[in-house]
């Protein structure tokens, strides 16, 4: 039987869901943020993270309650997202892994990332995500893992997520995640991105929607996406229902 506490928590967490001048206004401070990079202004543990707080705190709750073996990351950038997932697998205890995948693995943020405390917990692929070699490598590499969960934040077109999705999916079974990252794109102004190939209609968003229009092993946490507001990822927390087939 739930405590008092958590029945008021998701009480109020359905109002905030159904909250349209609350979910606009957040929308609108999110839009304005965004402008000056907002989400470049943080670190986790000394490496820059290029997440919203938000949405760092919703990455804690659902690997603490996942307890997975194998984080798999495809974006790496400067590596705090790896950091953040190797503090947490730490914390959890074990020996869950991080993988991290990237087309470009900049040299200094290599050094960077090899040379931090929790790096015995992480490992790198320099490739694409979609390239079927480095599919073949991931699916090695996860061969041993039985609770896998995977963040996607490399290239935002539809194409490129829809591919990931469809690649790393099978990978994922009953109780973990996959995390979406900015599927916010479909809510922002149409000139949002001037010099990306990504925009509203062709990004992560539209990506999501098509996979769980073809694929029912996987729900959107509804609870999740209500009671963030402020995040990069609204409709991408993606909870798996069914082991596959």
């Amino acid at each position: 039987m739930e405590e008092p506490f958590e029945r008021e928590k998701k009480r109020l967490i359905r109002q905030i869901g159904r909250n349209r001048d609350l979910r606009t206004s957040s929308l609108h401070w999110l839009t304005d943020a965004s402008r000056y990079k907002y989400s470049y202004n943080f670190t986790w543990l000394g490496r820059p993270i290029i997440q919203f707080p938000q949405d760092i705190v919703a990455i804690q709750e659902v690997l603490w309650m996942v307890k997975p073996d194998l984080v798999i990351e495809t974006g790496i950038a400067h590596g705090g997202s790896l950091i953040l997932s190797a503090s947490l697998l730490e914390l959890i205890g074990g020996d869950g892994k991080v993988l991290g995948i990237d087309r470009e693995i900049r040299a200094h943020n290599r050094v960077a990332i090899e040379s931090h405390p929790l790096a015995k917990r992480i490992h790198m692929i320099e490739g694409s995500s979609t390239d079927p070699q480095v599919c073949r490598r991931v699916y090695d590499f996860a061969r041993e893992s039985a609770r896998v969960c995977l963040f996607l934040d490399s290239l935002h077109t539809h194409a490129h997520v829809l591919a990931e999705l469809e690649a790393y999916a099978p990978l994922v079974r009953k109780g973990c995640y996959i995390i979406v990252f900015d599927t916010i794109i479909e809510q922002l102004p149409e000139d949002f991105f001037p010099d990306r190939p990504w925009a509203r209609g062709n990004n992560p968003c539209t990506a999501v929607r098509e996979f769980l229009s073809a694929n029912d092993r996987f729900e959107i946490d509804r609870e999740l996406n209500d009671k963030l507001l402020i995040t990069s990822t609204p409709r991408g927390y993606l909870r798996c229902i069914r082991d596959p087939a």
